[in-house]
């Protein structure tokens, strides 16, 4: 049986591959399980050779007791002889205090990992079967249910979670034993947040009849992963196949090829997408992925969007495009080009550039309204419409092609061969999006 007399030798094996890092910093709130983490390692660091290590703390200002505490984990790292930064942030008005508060914490130990740093938080096996109760009762799927990884990226280094294996209990005899004193948020009493209703009204009557539950319940969380991971392989073998070259790669954007994944079953599809989505957007819940299917069955002559929280995922000339930040803005237009300029910065729409002898003026970039015409040699004036259609441009980027005019003559498209440059060949215009 473990105990808390050990937990140093279990802590040092759960952090062996990451003895090389460049640092360790520790996510110290203060309470109990960040206390235990920072001592243990802030003693193991006087007997073992450990990258360099130093404390975070968060300070979200959401109850003024809060206040306090920045300074409880100053004396507490100075007396272990640990660095520590203290970092305030402005956590988000919303449904959910819990969620906006995480994403702000974490949002701040993004902006101060570097590379090859690895981040280590106290979450343990409690916290870890709660996280699974809780994701249980909200459908969560396999994923979901995977609950916390004991490590994943995060921004430029890792994120490390070393005590998924021990239980509240040890740490509190670990504590207990050391002398160790550590800050008690009243918040964790309030009953409106989930996980403290599970974790003082649930657990209990649980654990009364199933001493073990907190054990099942990671184990169970871990098999999960176990299945995720075997999951994940399949979405890339599967993500392989559609991820193919395009013309329009020079875009810059994440595209997928739609028949390949019209081939699967629908769940392998979705398993794919969501392998592929996961990294750059919300997940949809299992009630709203009835938007990939009318994508997906979309007449071919028709521009479906399947609106998701991060940005937007568009179907065009046999792909899937996913679209976000500057390209759902509109641009600004008309842009005038000073001649003596090689390359002109366009508001929300990258820059173009001449290769070449830049033409006589007055030049100017506009976008798309309507009714262009443009002369081309051999075949006369050409409607713009039947050009684009021609060359397969995806309707989404049709209207920030930047379309490089004289006076009010159509000069040139963008990037689009045979569009791109003068009569006499001697310039082309260079579209960066």
């Amino acid at each position: 049986m473990n105990t808390s007399n050990d937990l140093p030798t279990r802590l040092l094996t759960q952090l062996s591959p990451w003895r090389n890092a460049a640092a360790w910093r520790i996510a110290f709130s203060g309470g109990l399980d960040s206390t235990v983490l920072l001592h243990l390692l802030a003693s193991l660091s006087k007997t073992q050779t450990l990258p360099p290590l130093s404390a975070i703390h968060v300070h979200h200002g959401l109850q003024a007791v809060a206040d306090a505490w920045p300074e409880h984990c100053r004396s507490v790292c100075k007396a272990l002889g640990v660095p520590l930064e203290v970092v305030s942030v402005q956590v988000q008005p919303g449904a959910s205090v819990e969620r906006a508060a995480r994403e702000a914490r974490y949002g701040a130990f993004v902006a101060e990992l570097h590379s090859n740093e690895v981040l280590l938080t106290g979450q343990h096996r409690d916290d870890q079967a709660e996280t699974l109760l809780f994701r249980l009762l909200r459908g969560a799927g396999v994923r979901g249910l995977s609950a916390m990884p004991g490590q994943r990226p995060l921004g430029r280094g890792q994120l490390v979670r070393p005590l998924l294996d021990v239980s509240r209990a040890e740490l509190e005899a670990y504590a207990t034993q050391q002398g160790l004193s550590w800050i008690e948020d009243p918040s964790n009493d309030d009953h409106r947040y989930a996980r403290n209703f599970l974790r003082q009204r649930v657990f209990p009557v649980l654990t009364e009849q199933w001493p073990q539950a907190a054990v099942a319940l990671a184990r169970s969380a871990a098999h999960m992963g176990e299945a995720q991971g075997l999951l994940a392989e399949l979405a890339q073998i599967d993500l392989d196949r559609a991820i193919t070259p395009s013309a329009f790669d020079w875009l810059g954007l994440r595209s997928l090829e739609l028949a390949p994944l019209q081939a699967l079953a629908p769940a392998r599809q979705r398993n794919a997408l969501s392998h592929w989505l996961v990294s750059m957007t919300t997940l949809p819940d299992s009630d709203h992925w009835f938007g990939w299917d009318s994508l997906r069955d979309a007449a071919h002559d028709t521009g479906p969007i399947w609106r998701l929280a991060g940005g937007e995922l568009h179907r065009a000339g046999g792909r899937v495009w996913w679209l976000s930040d500057h390209w759902l803005r509109p641009v600004a237009a008309p842009v005038e080009w000073t001649l003596t300029a090689q390359a002109l910065d366009l508001p929300d729409n990258g820059k173009v550039t001449f290769d070449g002898k830049i033409p006589d003026g007055p030049l100017c970039v506009r976008y798309r309204q309507g009714g262009e015409v443009m002369m081309l040699p051999g075949r006369g004036h050409r409607d713009l419409k039947r050009l684009l259609n021609e060359s397969g441009v995806p309707a989404f980027a049709r209207g920030r092609l930047p379309l490089l005019y004289r006076n009010e003559q159509l000069l040139a498209v963008a990037n689009l061969p045979g569009l791109d440059s003068g009569i006499d060949g001697n310039w082309q215009l260079i579209w960066q999006p």
